[in-house]
């Protein structure tokens, strides 16, 4: 089945997702429409590597 274009290629850890998500709000906050668009997949993907630690914690 093909991965949807928001879907990350392989899985990266909280962390490294909450990293990115930390630098792309480091000027304040304010985003671009390409930003916004980013900040966007990140809460994707940083809300599937929140249910991976959920998975593996159980």
């Amino acid at each position: 089945m093909p991965s949807s274009p928001a879907s990350p290629r392989a899985a990266r850890s909280l962390a490294a997702v909450n990293e990115e998500i930390r630098a792309l709000l480091a000027d304040g906050g304010l985003l671009s429409p390409e930003g916004r668009r980013r900040y966007e997949e990140l809460l994707v993907e940083w809300a599937a590597a929140v249910r991976g630690d959920v998975t593996e914690a159980a």
